[in-house]
């Protein structure tokens, strides 16, 4: 329990960790593979789990500190659910085959791709009128490089610290 209830304020810290661009991004994507490669599906999805129970209970743990339904109804709602089918995925593949470069890799990828997909469905239905495309270029297309760094630094940092947690 102990684990979890960290790891979930890892993500919850991460969230508020915001660097400025022309669209700003967090840190939870960080957080999220973090602690799903290091638990393992089970621990990683309790722990993301519990984040959004707390967001959803009013708590400002999302990102720019604002918390309740009416976040998770907004713009990036799809992708918060996102990080709990992501944790899953990134959690199964430790779980299974360790921190090998392969599996890191095509876990990590398939992951990302489901929370993108996640996301940019939600936003086209709620802002876009359904349109996938504009829905990629917002949501998507600025935060594919930023992913990639978090990502891999997620993957790195979960090698080294597996044998301690």
């Amino acid at each position: 329990m102990i684990t979890v209830s960290l790891s979930a304020a890892l993500i919850c810290l991460c969230s508020w960790i915001q660097v400025p661009s022309a669209v700003p991004f967090t840190m939870q994507t960080f957080a999220v593979f973090l602690v799903s490669a290091t638990l393992g599906a089970q621990k990683g999805v309790a722990a993301t789990l519990v984040y959004l129970f707390l967001g959803i209970a009013g708590l400002p743990v999302f990102s720019g500190f604002q918390g309740g339904v009416g976040t998770l109804l907004g713009a990036t709602g799809g992708f918060v659910f996102g990080f709990v089918l992501s944790a899953f995925i990134v959690g199964i593949s430790s779980d299974k085959w360790g921190y090998g470069l392969l599996p890191s890799v095509l876990s990590s990828v398939t992951a990302i791709a489901v929370c993108y997909l996640t996301g940019m469905l939600w936003f086209a239905f709620v802002y876009g009128n359904g349109n996938l495309s504009g829905a990629f270029t917002v949501c998507v297309l600025p935060f594919i490089l930023p992913d990639a760094i978090k990502i891999t630094l997620a993957m790195l940092v979960a090698k080294r610290v597996s044998g301690i947690i």
